[in-house]
């Protein structure tokens, strides 16, 4: 076993000292004059069968020596952790101070490792709080709302001979260019006004507009080779459609649902619209207790942690010579650190296991929002070694959950918030076990369709 001692840095970084002996040392060095031994080539010897007083000859023993703390410094270095129970983030930086003799190898490697660390605190006391959130009131005019939402889904768009107003639908023709060279061109694209959904500047161009006019407008392209930059489009309106509604009666409610009659089809919306103001509520309360907890205690940040994922961001973005951005996407990261710290202490406090249905069911959930196959989704987390962070993610999650089921949640008119639905962690998993087999399931079936697949292509 190594022997290390730790000296603190910052309040986010450490330095460990590790001390090697030469004994300790030893079965590295005997792996490196295997590694070697299988990697040169010398007259008279086969591969991998190289005595280690050529190797000595030919390389060097300080190649030798390189070589061996090179493959055993990782090993070293997790023993130091383990042994000061030191609780790593980010990774390590390594400067060797002391070298053993390259003579016979004697005397001591000493290595200083630098690390940033997770930051002590104290959790501040959460049981017993009230979080106020805003009152939600299921009434007519939000089950209105809610059965027009579902009257739309069954609409049919008729065309009007009438300017363009927000909710209509559009026929677009659409020609881009910069320094007077068209550089893209679309057409009959279908858009609705007032989504935002095409380019910045497309509603305020067309509003008012009616099919046979035309005009032209300024926007940043966001796609394409040009993406980013700012062009001179020229858009001409084909047609106008307006969405015309089905009367919301009791033959709607027949075709649009499994009731007979719009009465009852306006009962199941009222418990769906309660349903979603309770999540709406909860997710409220969720933030706001985060919000509460962080301003009562002072957490560090590691400041290289935070510089090297904003610059990752940026870079992925292209806009690393966005000093503004910059600084919004360094004080998200930054709270973002702080949160996930809080969540982790939490977690820690109320000893939360993440089981493995609820992993699956995260996995499924995560996979289903990217358009992914659960198996290719959890594959790509393997490769790229993120499983252990989507645990994490997970009993944050769960600890959140815990931590407001210790809260009193109240609204602004004074009523009490009942979230039992929202927050259930360990409540009797009956409730929750067809989601879970359906979860496990999918990401079963995958693997076998894959198996099959490689069956076959045998």
């Amino acid at each position: 076993m190594v022997t290390s001692t730790v000296e603190k840095l910052t309040p986010t970084r450490v330095k460990l000292h590790i001390t090697v002996t030469p004994d300790e040392l030893k079965p590295s060095i005997a792996h490196a004059y295997e590694h070697i031994a299988k990697d040169v080539q010398i007259p008279g010897f086969r591969k991998g069968k190289v005595p280690a007083p050529i190797i000595d000859q030919r390389i060097g023993r300080g190649a030798v020596l390189e070589h061996a703390v090179s493959e055993g410094l990782d090993g070293f270095y997790r023993q130091a952790v383990e042994a000061e129970s030191i609780r790593v983030l980010g990774r390590p930086s390594a400067e060797v101070v002391e070298w053993p003799a390259e003579k016979d190898f004697s005397g001591d490697l000493e290595v200083d490792v630098e690390v940033d660390v997770r930051p002590e605190f104290d959790l501040p006391a959460y049981e017993g709080l009230t979080i106020e959130v805003d009152a939600v009131e299921v009434d007519e005019a939000a089950i209105d709302e809610e059965l027009d939402k579902l009257r739309s889904r069954f609409g049919t768009l008729v065309t009007v001979d009438r300017p363009a107003a927000s909710g209509d639908f559009v026929e677009l023709d659409l020609v881009a260019t910069i320094d007077g060279a068209e550089i893209d061109r679309a057409e009959g694209v279908s858009y609705e006004v007032g989504s935002g959904e095409l380019l910045e500047g497309i509603d305020e161009a067309i509003d008012s507009l009616t099919a046979g006019e035309d005009t032209t407008f300024r926007s940043k392209l966001v796609g394409g080779d040009h993406a980013g930059q700012e062009a001179e489009v020229s858009v001409s309106v084909k047609a106008v459609k307006e969405r015309e509604l089905p009367d919301a009666d009791d033959d709607f409610a027949q075709i649009a649902s499994e009731f007979d009659t719009i009465a009852e089809l306006r009962d199941s919306l009222g418990e769906r619209v309660s349903q979603q103001s309770v999540f709406t509520q909860g997710s409220a309360a969720r933030d706001k207790l985060v919000e509460q907890l962080l301003e009562q205690v002072e957490i560090a940040v590691p400041p290289q942690l935070i510089e090297d994922e904003v610059h990752a961001h940026l870079e992925q973005e292209s806009r690393l010579e966005d000093d503004e951005h910059r600084a919004e996407v360094t004080e998200a990261s930054e709270k973002q650190f702080r949160t996930q710290m809080l969540l982790d202490a939490i977690a820690e406090q109320a000893e939360v296991q993440v089981s493995q249905e609820e992993l699956t069911q995260y996995l499924v959930q995560s996979a289903a929002q990217y358009g992914m196959a659960p198996q290719e989704f959890v594959q790509a987390l393997q490769q790229q070694n993120q499983l252990p962070a989507v645990v994490a993610e997970v009993a944050r999650n769960k600890a959140l959950a815990v931590a407001l089921g210790k809260v009193t949640v109240v609204d602004t008119a004074g009523n009490t918030v009942d979230l039992t639905g929202f927050i259930a962690v360990e409540d009797d998993e009956a409730a929750e076990e067809e989601a879970v087999e359906e979860a496990e399931e999918i990401v079963d079936g995958a693997a076998e369709a894959d198996a099959e697949d490689a069956d076959d292509t045998k």
